[in-house]
Order: C-alpha cells, then structure tokens, then sequence
C-alpha cells in the first residue's frame, strides 16, 4: 500500500471521527491502567459503569491492599474474568508500593512487567497518561486493519502494530489508535459493517466482498419473486 492511500485512510478517518478519544473514564495514570486492565474482554462502557463506583472506594493503591480479595472480586463481578483481575489488580499494586513509591512508571519496557498489564495496555497507558506516541491495538484496530489491508489476515496483534507504526507518521501514532477504534467500534462493526455508506469502500477488501455477496444475494431474491409471480 502506497504512503498517498494511507494519507487517504487516515484523513478519512480524521473528518468522521475528530473528536475520537480514549473512552474509559479516568483521572490519572493508576486510574486508567486500572481501567484498560479491566476492559480486556469486556466493553468500556461496562468498565465505566464499574469504575464509576470502584474509583470512589479505592484510590491509591495501598486502598486495593486494604480490603480481602474477596471484597475486590465482589467489587468487580460485573467484570468478565473479574477474580483473575483481581488477583492481577492486588499484585500489581503491591508492586508499584514496593518498587515504584505507588506511582505508574513511565516506561513501557517497566508497565509490561507488571501482573495484568500486556503491550496493549501499556500503550494505551503512556500515550494516554504521559502523551508518548503509542499504537494500542485491540480488537477494533486489528479487524480495521486487515479489512483495510493496512495488515496481512494472518498477522499477529504484534505485526498488525509493527506495519501501523512503520505507515503511519510517528506524531500521529495516538490519535490513530483512538480513530481506528472509534472506526470500529461504530462503523466497520465487526458483524454488521456498515459497508453500503463507507467512505473508504473503493479500497477495502472486506467491505468489497460483503457488498457482491449482498448483490449476489438481492438478485436471487428478484428472480425467485419474479417466478413467484409467474406461476
């Protein structure tokens, strides 16, 4: 793919999405990696509705360690695999008391290392929380991404944001992530994509096919009513 049909992808994206943005509610650092621990496998607006509660009670991370797991997990259960993410949210607190002064490091080669915490959470969490240049992908990166041929169908959520950062112009690493997200999450569905008014359809290879097997399909429906009235 050539740099002027990326140029074209990410234009696109600015002028539908402008205000795209990261979506799970937070008011510093510990918060937010909380809350992208908890969103995996689960939607924001469930981690937000969660934490809406959660960040009252809790808001260091002594106060995770104040409480029995059990109370945590409690806190949590709307949570798909809540216990898992409790036990990561305690240990990595005691972490960040004991090594970091209860602070989020900065560094991403320290966030990975921490329970709970994958490369996509810690990209989420230094370009969100300390304004360094990430491409987090997710669910809605990666479908967007290969539908767009921007990365191979069989490519890993590593290589999918290996081919990103090597397209896309370093400055705009974060505002991507969050468009791609926006793009997928309410228009390139992972279900029902809404193929029909994409304004990117001339050069997706997903929304191509979708749309000549929706025509394929309409005019067998044409012909069979056409019989049904014959006969």
């Amino acid at each position: 793919m050539n740099a002027a049909t990326v140029r074209h992808i990410l234009e696109t994206m600015e002028a539908m999405f402008p205000d795209a943005h990261c979506e799970l509610n937070h008011s510093n650092a510990f918060e937010l990696t909380v809350a992208v621990l908890l969103s995996a496998q689960c939607t924001d607006e469930t981690v937000n509705k969660v934490t809406a509660d959660l960040f009252q009670k809790y808001r260091s991370p002594a106060d995770y360690l104040a409480v029995p797991l059990e109370e945590l997990e409690q806190d949590i259960r709307r949570i798909g695999l809540y216990r898992n993410k409790a036990k990561h949210i305690q240990n990595m607190c005691r972490i960040l008391i004991e090594q970091y002064g209860g602070d989020v490091p900065q560094e991403h080669d320290q966030l990975v290392t921490l329970p709970g915490v994958g490369r996509k959470t810690a990209n989420v969490v230094v370009s969100n929380a300390f304004g360094v240049p990430a491409i987090a992908v997710d669910t809605h990166v990666e479908r967007v991404s290969k539908r767009l041929a921007l990365a191979g169908w069989d490519d890993s959520v590593l290589e999918v944001e290996k081919k990103l950062m090597k397209r896309v112009p370093r400055e705009e690493w974060t505002l991507t992530h969050h468009r791609f997200i926006f793009f997928g999450r309410y228009h390139c569905k992972a279900q029902n994509p809404a193929c029909h008014i994409c304004p990117l359809l001339d050069i997706c290879r997903e929304g191509k096919k979708r749309m000549k097997t929706s025509q394929i399909r309409k005019d067998k429906e044409r012909v069979t009513t056409r019989k049904r009235k014959i006969n």
